[in-house]
């Protein structure tokens, strides 16, 4: 619907473009999630902002794009519980910072911190050529650190940097919701089962993906029933966690886009350039991946958070966000919410002392 377009989708041109469809749903008392879709070849996942009841109103964690339909659904909340008091930018991920500035000029009287971290590429600009607004704050390291008064005891916060290369940093920032005994991560953790998320089988555009990734040959047209949604999910977690898995054969030549027929139901041409090798290779990488819905990390982010010293200062950061007597996570990617205790967060880091 028109309520669901997003303006300013082209700063970052990727599904589900200009539309923006947003799901709310309530994860327990005080604590709220919005999800949107994110992604390119049909590699859609979830982009999620939670937003948690503080004592004078809202608290935004992880802003997404404030189209007519989010702004409605966060209205709701604003009229029950009072007005958007803080917003955070926890990470300096693309997908995540082009949201910030939009979202944080919707509410000009509320609190806008970011990390401290954000860059660009090539080119270095400072914040306010990332679209930040001009009243933007760092996010202090710590509320450990003499400035828990920030948030009026409600909640506590710990802020994990590492540098990974030359040029750029990571940056994600536990937030512990008191009330709740919640904990809110940007993209440290994930989990994934065999069912798609909510937003992917909102609506019928959406499930194009799922069935897209069903086919077995580059022109296929496949039911859509549960089996094959379950399928083309599975292949969705693989190819964004992996790129190329190794249950698919890549082939990035000629061979695939002669195949190509414009007019194919499901988009891109019915473009393929790979092959799944079994079906039960597949799902065995699937399997060993989604640990029955456990707590785990992106591939790509565990190499992130052990190369050099940055295992050192991930177990810092753990070791400090595990005294928080926590009872769920909330990522803002894929499942939420994680039940979890300190010490299976902890485990999930293990990796990096083996």
């Amino acid at each position: 619907t028109k309520d669901s377009i997003n303006p300013l989708w082209a700063a970052l041109p990727v599904a589900p473009y200009s539309r923006r469809k947003t799901i709310m749903k309530k994860i327990t008392d005080g604590v709220y999630i919005f999800d949107q879709l994110i992604g390119i070849y049909y590699v859609h996942v979830p982009i999620r902002m939670t937003v948690c009841v503080i004592n004078d109103g809202l608290f935004v964690y992880a802003p997404v794009a404030p189209t007519k339909e989010c702004l409605q659904l966060l209205q709701q909340l604003i009229d029950t519980y009072g007005p958007i008091q803080t917003i955070v930018l926890p990470s300096v991920a693309v997908e995540h910072k082009v949201n910030a500035g939009p979202f944080a000029r919707k509410f000009p009287h509320a609190e806008f911190y970011a990390v401290g971290k954000q860059y660009s590429f090539p080119l270095n600009l400072p914040s306010s050529f990332l679209g930040l607004p001009s009243w933007t704050k760092i996010l202090p390291d710590s509320s450990s650190n003499g400035v828990s008064n920030m948030w009026n005891g409600q909640l506590e916060h710990e802020v994990l940097t590492v540098k990974p290369g030359i040029g750029s940093e990571f940056q994600d920032v536990a937030f512990y919701h008191k009330a709740s005994n919640t904990l809110l991560l940007c993209d440290t953790i994930v989990a994934v089962d065999e069912n798609p998320p909510s937003i992917l089988v909102e609506e019928e555009e959406y499930v194009k993906a799922l069935l897209f990734h069903a086919r077995d040959s580059p022109l296929e047209i496949v039911d859509d029933t549960i089996e094959n949604r379950r399928k083309g999910w599975r292949r969705i977690v693989l190819l964004f966690n992996f790129f190329f898995p190794s249950s698919a054969k890549v082939d990035l030549g000629l061979k695939p886009l002669l195949k190509l027929d414009p007019s194919y139901k499901y988009g891109w041409g019915g473009w393929m350039p790979f092959e799944w090798i079994s079906e039960e290779k597949e799902i065995q990488t699937f399997d060993a991946y989604k640990q029955n819905g456990l707590p785990t990390i992106f591939p790509i982010v565990q190499i992130i958070l052990s190369r050099g010293n940055s295992g050192q200062e991930t177990l810092r950061w753990v070791n400090k966000v595990k005294q928080w007597p926590f009872t769920r996570i909330i990522p803002q990617h894929l499942n939420a919410p994680i039940t979890i205790s300190p010490k299976e967060f902890e485990d999930v880091f293990s990796f990096i002392n083996e």
